[in-house]
């Protein structure tokens, strides 16, 4: 019976994404902050989903030996060693597109509560005082609104406050002008900004670089005016300072949606008349929650399946093409031929590409190439995550190339490999017709038509008569069918290899009897998979 892959869901999902996993994936449910049941639950688990409350850390990763792909319904990773992940070859992806609304629009909602008073007002009136002049606020519009981070949620938040009539003014140093411009935004600098701004909303991921940015520095360069809106990592602003400046009055406001350490029902800021605070809203809407679940579990039937995952965050290349993607199992299936021709890894490995894919952004196929070459010889799990990793580790370089010249196929891919003892070792592949199959062209120099399928059986021996006929006998034997075969000879007519694609994998003993039977001095198999 075959294996489903084991999703585990390690925190609530919505019910949109846990159908969106389909019925091909065993799932199953744990709760993810209760560690005694974690560890032991990631054993047979080749993903988990979780949220932010789960811990993915070195010691959880290592208990999942067969995990593939952890994936984040929400946005961020700070729940999520990321470099163990990588070293494990396990892919990490979030979905960071998923709350952006949801977080864009509480920012607004706390940008009016701090600017008229809106939450204290409401609790006031509750508790029976009518006080229309103590909570008394400011309007937004003409006022200047600082956005530090323009990424998704901070280019919404510049969008929706200069319909406010607010003069917009950003911060992001890996933003173009163009973008800023296009959002109808003006970048300064940091200190620039900090001294203009009436009002300050920072959308910027946790890092050691962020951590900590708006502190005692940035407070003191603020107009004491100014109000500040939090809806993105509490440790991006220092909490302890910010209470300092809202008690001595150098900061007039602060509305808070997130903190340093969650949950959060205890800390100096909640007493001050000042402040608005929520318990971490910025994704709690059922539409949030629903877009998280579906992107996440995406990502995670993309990763099983092999495909390249868009939202991954800790895999070395660019943006992939939907024309490229065809091209992915292809290069990794000509990678795992070289090694195998070989008998070894390469020293150094350079990754052709000819014809109509040429112009194309190619670096995912480089990772293919290296998992491919990869996979043949190491001790652990190979994936486009960890292999430019392990190719350093073992002092494989790799370069990418491209000629608009395809040759005799409209578009091909060749591995050239160069070993230590100075062989050079090049395989071609393409992909052909409407279905796109992937054919191996182009081996040891011996040109050929192959299908790229199951496993695959090679022979090189002297050329005579009958030899085909030998090698079958030999498979034959074993009960071992062949499904397609291809004879190609050196331009010299005396040397031949052949290829054949076996139903099932050909044991070793009837390959080393077909060998010897021929005469080969070179024989070896490539399995289906790694």
């Amino acid at each position: 019976m075959t294996r489903h892959p084991v999703v585990l869901i390690a925190e609530e999902l919505s019910p949109a994404g846990v159908e969106a996993l389909g019925t091909d994936v065993d799932v199953r449910r744990v709760d993810g902050s209760d560690r005694a049941a974690l560890l032991p639950a990631l054993a047979d688990a080749d993903a988990v989903l979780v949220r932010g409350a789960t811990l993915m850390d070195r010691e959880a990763i290592a208990a999942g030996p067969r995990l593939k792909v952890i994936a984040r319904a929400g946005a961020g990773l700070d729940n999520v060693d990321i470099p163990a992940a990588t070293e494990a070859g396990v892919l990490v992806a979030d979905a960071p597109a998923s709350d952006v609304t949801s977080t864009a629009e509480l920012t607004v909602g706390l940008l009016l509560a701090v600017a008229r008073n809106i939450s204290q007002a409401d609790a006031a009136l509750k508790n029976g005082s009518w006080q229309r002049a103590r909570w008394s606020g400011v309007e937004l519009s003409g006022k200047v609104l600082g956005v530090v981070g323009l990424g998704r949620t901070g280019s919404l938040v510049a969008r929706l406050m200069a319909a406010f009539g607010m003069d917009v003014v950003a911060h992001d140093p890996y933003v173009t002008a163009a973008h800023a411009s296009a959002t109808g935004v003006r970048l300064l600098p940091l200190d620039e900004l900090l001294a203009r701004c009436d009002f300050l909303t920072v959308h910027l991921p946790r890092t050691p670089e962020t951590t900590g940015l708006i502190g005692f520095d940035s407070f003191r360069r603020m107009k004491p005016s100014v109000r500040v809106v939090n809806a993105a990592r509490g440790s991006v602003v220092d909490e302890n300072e910010l209470y300092a400046a809202l008690k001595e009055g150098r900061v007039a406001g602060a509305a808070l949606d997130v903190y340093a350490g969650e949950p959060c029902t205890d800390s100096p800021l909640f007493t001050l008349d000042n402040v608005v605070a929520t318990p971490h809203l910025g994704a709690s809407t059922g539409e949030a929650q629903e877009r998280a679940g579906i992107d996440a579990a995406n990502s995670v039937l993309l990763a099983l399946a092999g495909e390249h995952v868009p939202d991954a965050v800790n895999v070395q290349c660019g943006p992939v093409p939907e024309a490229m993607r065809p091209w992915l199992p292809l290069t990794e299936r000509l990678g795992r031929v070289l090694t195998r021709a070989a008998g070894g890894v390469p020293a150094r490995l350079e990754v052709r590409l000819r014809g109509e894919i040429a112009g194309l952004p190619a670096g995912a196929l480089e990772l293919a190439a290296l998992k491919g070459v990869l996979e043949q010889t190491a001790t652990g799990a190979v994936s486009r995550v960890n292999a430019p990793l392990l190719a350093g580790r073992c002092g494989l370089t790799s370069r990418l190339t491209a000629s608009q010249d395809g040759g005799a196929q409209r578009s091909a891919a060749t591995l050239r490999g160069v070993f230590p003892d100075g062989r050079i070792v090049t395989v071609t592949g393409t992909l052909t017709g409407v279905r796109l199959q992937p054919k191996l062209v182009e081996v040891l120099g011996h040109e050929l038509e192959l299908p790229l399928s199951g496993d695959l059986t090679f022979l090189r021996y002297p050329d005579r008569p009958g030899a085909v006929g030998l090698i079958g006998g030999e498979f034959a034997a074993e009960g071992v069918d062949i499904a397609a075969m291809q004879i190609s000879r050196d331009p010299s007519g005396t040397t031949a290899l052949a290829g054949f694609c076996v139903d099932a994998p050909v044991p070793s003993t009837a390959l080393d009897r077909a060998a010897i039977s021929v005469g080969a001095d070179l024989a070896w198999r490539v399995p289906a998979t790694g």
